[in-house]
């Protein structure tokens, strides 16, 4: 029987997941119920060394004959710290120790109980990775907990080894013991452990897809030609396979997926003929929160494409796979991907035929007609004079110019604008979303750029980063268009929020402000628009005016209406469930 101790069965289970076979385990009262189960696995054999310096210097050596990764469980207190000469040696010749220290509960330390210290940071100069296990009580306490030991274990293991902490904070009682089986924990892989893209990587993907009923591919914010990675790739992809990008992953065109989803939530019946069955993640963040959601719900397993294997993100929490492509190669990749829709063998170009490709057809059809759809109501709806209706006009005249443009979005409703209107590249701050900064990060990237650079940028944002315009630097190719609705328009949007009777003070940053004063202190020349028609031309003027100073474009639109207008598009059509296709 194992202990009831739940982060302590995910770490158990995993150890076996990661071919752990041997466990230094030093005497105490608080790990014991993790000495308890390395024992009982049956499959780790354990070695009892009193002394926890000797212990870890033990478990080192151990690692060096055996080159796997091997436990040193110690129990709370200053016997962690008996560890570090051991860990600092494994650290300078490249040894997967693996340090599991029990803990006491977060909020008695430094509360003068007895064997307690912040552990978690104790050892971090010496060691790749340290993690602190929750105990959870959730879904998503479990996940989190699961992802965490993957993570350590993953860094502990990957190319050239190095020690890592796993701490596991214990709430009494500590000696239960009535769990029948560990759990079933998923791993993290490594399809190839090479640091350049192989035949071997390209083969095992091919395979995953190759067993794929419905394999959807997300492409998240990636640097402009980045990865090598050009529009036709993508382009090319989707032809293939469902692909959802937004403008922030040079993508080429608007793919209405955030739309979509929306649309699935609201029809919860319709989701599971759109449900993929295995997800490939290339690149960095999405901007849509309720795909995000969405993906998270469906539990596919899912494949990272990262140029930075050591960082193991999960942001769908279905990690199975890890693939390493640096830049130069994820261009070689994916033409790669869709040889399987060509019938080609990757070594002999002999034709093939592909198990599942019926259900992939239909599922890539289905989201086709659904992508399409929500494609067409973006181009027919007329919003009204609002924030939406000022992007929209914004972007249709980029398409039409034949300037070049470069588009810097804010975060926040202004980048969320971009995802349904932009189709081309888009710049943001995507990295923490915050709203500091955005104007400043354009300003810049204006100063070694000839081309036009324009940063769409709600109030707080502006008045915010106001600092950005207080030099020298900034010259005629900057230009801003501010979108001013008196507050912090995306709070409109939030549910429930509105009950509150500081929604619109305290959270929403309600003010009556203008940038008109700051532009005339800045030697920033500065265009006002009230209304539809002063928007429409001074976007036109914002974007062919002449000079060596910067212009600002401030458009004053009516929070409500902005919230209105947003809402009534995502509503949708009511013909679009009709029109369907269900089989």
């Amino acid at each position: 029987m194992y202990s009831n101790k739940e982060n302590i069965n995910i770490l158990t289970s995993l150890l076996l997941e990661w071919e752990v076979t041997d466990a230094v385990v030093c005497p105490g009262s608080r790990n014991a119920a993790i000495v308890h189960n390395l024992n009982e696995c049956g499959t780790i054999r354990c070695h009892p060394i009193t002394d926890e310096r000797s212990a870890a210097f033990y478990a080192m050596g151990i690692a060096l004959n055996t080159k796997r990764p091997t436990v040193v469980c110690v129990t709370s207190g200053s016997a962690l710290l008996n560890t570090a000469p051991a860990v600092a040696e494994a650290c300078y010749q490249h040894v997967p120790l693996i340090v599991i220290a029990a803990d006491r509960p977060q909020q008695w330390i430094d509360q003068l109980d007895g064997q307690t210290l912040p552990q978690p940071d104790a050892l971090n100069r010496f060691v790749r990775r340290s993690v602190s296990l929750p105990e959870p009580h959730t879904e998503e306490e479990r996940w989190y907990c699961n992802r965490l030991v993957n993570e350590a274990l993953h860094a502990a293991t990957f190319r050239q080894p190095a020690p890592v902490l796993i701490n596991v904070p214990v709430t009494e009682p500590l000696f239960t013991f009535d769990v029948a089986e560990l759990p079933k924990e998923r791993r993290f892989r490594m399809l190839d452990s090479e640091a350049t893209l192989t035949d071997t990587t390209i083969e095992a993907l091919q395979h995953e897809l190759y067993q794929a009923k419905r394999p959807l591919i997300v492409v998240g914010q990636m640097a402009a030609d980045s990865f090598g990675c050009s529009v036709f790739d993508i382009n090319e992809l989707s032809k293939h396979f469902v692909v959802f990008a937004e403008p922030l992953s040079n993508s080429g065109e608007t793919i209405h997926f955030d739309e979509a989803v929306r649309h699935l939530t609201a029809h919860p019946e319709l989701s599971p003929d759109y449900t993929p069955d295995y997800i490939i993640y290339i690149g960095d963040t999405l901007v849509s929160k309720a795909t995000r959601r969405w993906l998270r719900q469906t539990h596919a397993p899912s494949c990272l494409i990262t140029a930075d294997p050591l960082h193991a993100s999960d942001p769908l929490m279905s990690l199975r796979h890890i693939v390493t492509c640096d830049n130069a190669n994820l261009a070689l990749l994916m033409p790669m991907l869709y040889d399987i829709y060509t019938h080609r063998d990757l070594h002999t170009n002999d034709e093939v035929a592909w198990r599942n490709e019926e259900s992939r057809t239909m599922f890539l059809n289905k989201w086709k007609s659904l992508l399409s759809q929500w494609a067409n109501h973006a181009a027919a709806y007329e919003p009204e004079y609002s924030q939406m209706a000022v992007v929209k006009y914004f972007e249709k005249l980029i398409e039409e110019s034949a300037v070049c443009v470069n588009t810097h979005y804010a975060n926040s409703t202004a980048v969320r604008l971009a995802c349904i209107y932009a189709n081309h590249y888009v710049w943001c701050n995507r990295g923490v979303n915050g709203i500091e900064g955005s104007l400043s990060t354009a300003a810049g990237f204006s100063l070694t750029d000839h081309d036009l650079n324009v940063c769409i940028i709600g109030d707080l944002s502006f008045f915010y980063d106001q600092n950005a315009l207080w030099n020298n630097c900034v010259g005629g190719n900057l230009r801003i268009l501010l979108l001013n609705n008196s507050c912090g328009g995306i709070f409109k949007q939030l549910p429930n929020l509105h009950r509150s009777p500081v929604a619109d003070t305290f959270v929403g940053a309600s003010h009556t402000t203008t940038a008109q004063g700051i532009c005339a202190q800045n030697n920033v020349e500065y265009i006002a628009a009230h209304n539809q028609e002063e928007m429409q031309r001074g976007i036109s003027e914002l974007l062919t005016r002449k000079g060596n100073s910067p212009v600002l474009l401030e458009v004053f639109t009516d929070a409500a209406i902005d919230a209105e207008t947003l809402s009534r598009y995502f509503r949708g059509c009511s013909c679009l469930r009709s029109a369907l296709p269900l089989a």
